[in-house]
């Protein structure tokens, strides 16, 4: 019996031993066929497992030494379908609806290529999935190139799909209204992070739409358009990108954008005409005399720089006109067909011509739009549709005329809808766009109000991604005529980085054009009580460098000196590299001009440290204690403004956390000497601080300080000497009469 025993369980060994040799080997294979792609910043194993399923079995962020390894890995998810109007025709399909058939890898003098290979199991699809990585980068990027035997719909692909238990959505706001006023905050377009790794994800695309489910991180957009029978489809890419730290992935983020937006950061100065002429008082000799008066005061004047542009806002097209062989035509009662004289105005000063569009056909373009359905042009009701191919190829063919033109800005105004209205398309199937009958949308208007239900999400995300893949298309093709042009996005825009990559600036959506309130104050906490909504409330990964405000504003002179220079240099300190002046030249007074001039001097001197600007402090509209701050290695500023009407103290670091450099905020060592153009701001400080160091402010009611820091003395003579030009300053009415600012 003890002989049959030790036989018995000799066999069982002997078995466990081989099962232990076949998974062993089973992980030699899977392990055999691990490929690898590195830099410095990032690692990624990627693995084709023994039946030759692709998948992510590890990523390294070399940056912060740290290695997660997803729970699963679907790689990548594409659902087709034979019409997105026949439902019970989806199918879904991921990497493991895939064999890998073979392998490519290529590295060029710079840069590391690995491609799979696939083929699909059930259906003739095959999908070739490259992964590349530049050697001196933090980020790779992955696409997808698909290509079909039959006929499909692509309705949705994501390009990443991980499980990573430590991933999240930092913006979770989905509000993809049609008829809601001032409520309209899609979340396309936003990234996603992992916070153990310190990484952030992403599609190189606006209207991506990328979400965290269930601990799976998921990058991919809706496309909802026909994959062609033996033509690839290339995918927008998806980014994966590694931070140095888990508290500071969006600052990385913000890095990358950087690098990868056709166009850097540029300070913009410029004036705007629609508060100073409005659309009626707009023409070629009205624009001459403000643009005379502006360069004079602040340039010739008082040593300020060109400015970029001067823009004529809504007012200059002519929507009589018939616009069946060419859209936005210019009135030629008001200006040169071609803008001629005015541009050669602009370059005389050393400046360019910017103008007002809309390219929905909103606002000051709706006479037009009501008669351009008769003329073939794809409208909804009343405006024109983002993804119509006639109106999108003539706003493109115009922007690019125009530009060729002598114009060098663009202020696209109205593009989706306005503050209160977006429109939709919902029956685009005419031309190629997704139709969805299942949702039983027969009578409703294109911004009809029941369309603010989430149950049509789907539908709205088609129509935007379609618009907005046709805008980025105008917006590549006239940056090959100018390179340098500078665009803005308005109404009906939303808050992605990646629309950096294709413009310049964005609204900052959800706001008045002109900042609520009768006094400075109550404008500022109005206006950065909504940057504080999207920065701090609902976490929008959007640099604030980046956003258009309609601010600064200046109509008259009924106001003291010292209130504005506050006020301007408080709404300068937002940080944005886009200072468009709302003002009424002929009503300002000449200390008004030094004040403007003073300020831009600032915004010059600190533009530098602009690409780190931060929101700190309390919520504006609760009368806490608020502020912005941005800093590099050399230079930096703290803006603060107690909006209360009682005293309050208020105390800052300066550390990493408050926005200092990384390789500054480690070294302790590093001093900064304490300084202001404005004397009071300074009061009770000390003269030097350094790195890790506690400040703190005694604020009373109302106060407004601006406070600067530089590592060599600044006493900030040249903004000094514009103080000085006292002797016609506005003289203050008596103390129960409250200054005012005309709207």
């Amino acid at each position: 019996m003890k002989k049959k025993y030790t036989i018995y369980t000799t066999l069982v060994s002997l078995a466990f031993l081989l099962s232990t040799f076949s998974i062993f080997s089973t992980l030699l294979s899977a392990e055999s066929q691990n490929y690898i792609l590195e830099n410095n910043s990032l690692k990624r194993v990627l693995s084709v497992t023994a039946d030759q399923i692709l998948q992510t079995s590890e990523i390294t962020n070399k940056r912060n030494n740290v290695t997660v390894k997803p729970a699963s890995a679907r790689e990548f998810q594409i659902r087709l379908s034979k019409g997105t109007d026949k439902p019970e025709t989806q199918f879904t399909l991921n990497s493991a609806d895939f064999a890998v058939k073979n392998t490519q890898q290529n590295k060029t003098k710079d840069k590391k290529t690995l491609t799979f290979n696939l083929e699909g199991k059930k259906y003739p699809i095959t999908i070739s999935v490259e992964y590349s990585l530049n050697d001196n980068e933090f980020f790779m990027r992955k696409i997808l190139r698909i290509l079909s035997k039959d006929d499909f719909i692509l309705e949705r692909i994501d390009v990443e799909t991980l499980r990573l238990e430590d991933a999240y959505q930092p913006y979770t706001l989905r509000e993809i209204t049609a008829n809601a006023n001032a409520r309209w905050s899609p979340g396309l377009g936003q990234p996603l992070y992992e916070s153990k790794a310190a990484m952030f994800w992403g599609i190189e695309f606006p209207a991506a739409d990328n979400r965290v489910a269930n601990d799976e991180l998921i990058a991919g957009y809706l496309y909802g358009k026909k994959l062609a029978k033996e033509t690839t489809y290339v995918s927008y890419p998806a980014v994966m990108g590694a931070a140095d730290d888990p508290n500071f992935i969006r600052e990385s983020l913000f890095e990358y954008i950087e690098l990868v937006r056709k166009r850097p950061l540029r300070l913009q100065v410029q004036y705007n005409s629609w508060f100073d002429l409005g659309g009626r008082g707009v023409n070629r000799n009205t624009i001459a005399n403000s643009v005379s008066k502006i360069h004079q005061e602040l340039v010739k004047a008082r040593g300020c720089r060109p400015l970029n542009a001067y823009v004529i806002d809504d007012g200059w097209q002519d929507t009589g006109a018939d616009w069946s062989d060419k859209v936005w035509k210019v009135n030629t009662q008001r200006f040169d067909a071609d803008f001629a004289e005015t541009v050669s105005l602009m370059k005389e000063i050393d400046s360019n011509l910017g103008l007002w569009m809309s390219p929905g056909c909103l606002f000051g373009a709706e006479g037009a739009a009501k008669k351009m359905k008769n003329q073939g042009y794809e409208m909804l009701d009343p405006w024109a549709s983002m993804a119509g191919p006639k109106y999108m190829q003539a706003f493109e063919d115009r922007t690019v005329e125009l530009t060729r033109q002598g114009v060098s800005f663009f202020k696209l105004d109205g593009i989706f809808g306005h503050l209160n209205v977006r429109n939709f398309e919902l029956h685009g199937g005419r031309y190629g766009l997704p139709e969805m009958p299942q949702l039983e949308l027969d009578g409703f208007a294109s911004n009809d109000k029941r369309l603010n239900d989430s149950k049509y999400d789907e539908l709205k995300i088609y129509y935007l991604s379609a618009g907005t893949e046709r805008l980025i298309q105008a917006f590549d093709n006239v940056a090959k005529i100018n390179p340098d042009i500078y665009f803005v996005i308005s109404n009906g825009a939303w808050l992605s980085p990646w629309w950096l990559v294709h413009i310049d600036s964005v609204w900052m959506i959800n706001a008045d054009d002109a900042a609520g309130g009768s006094l400075r104050n109550a404008e500022l906490t109005y206006r950065d009580g909504c940057y504080y909504e999207f920065w701090t409330t609902q976490h929008a990964q959007f640099p604030l460098y980046a956003i258009f405000n309609h601010e600064p504003k200046k109509l008259n002179s009924k106001e003291p000196k010292d209130v504005f220079r506050k006020y301007l240099y408080m709404n300068l300190s937002r940080g944005t590299g886009f200072v468009e002046m709302y003002i009424k030249p002929k009503e300002l007074s000449d200390y008004d001009w030094d004040v403007l001039a003073e300020g831009l001097q600032w915004t010059y001197e600190m533009f530098p440290t602009f690409n780190r600007v931060l929101m700190h402090g309390g919520n504006p509209r609760k009368n806490e204690v608020y502020g912005f701050t941005a800093w590099n290695n050399d230079i930096g500023y703290i803006s603060l403004h107690n909006p209360a009407d009682k005293p309050s103290q208020y105390s800052v670091y300066l550390n990493r956390e408050f926005g200092l450099p990384a390789e500054t905020a480690k070294d302790k060592t590093n001093k900064f000497y304490i300084n202001s153009p404005l004397e009071d701001s300074v009061k009770d400080l000390p003269e030097t601080i350094q790195v890790g160091d506690k400040l703190t402010f005694q604020l009373q009611p109302k106060e407004i300080r601006i406070v600067c820091f530089s590592k060599t003395q600044n006493n900030w003579q040249n903004l000094k000497s514009l103080q000085k030009r006292t002797s016609n300053d506005f003289q203050p009415p008596p103390p129960t009469t409250t200054p005012t600012t005309t709207k």
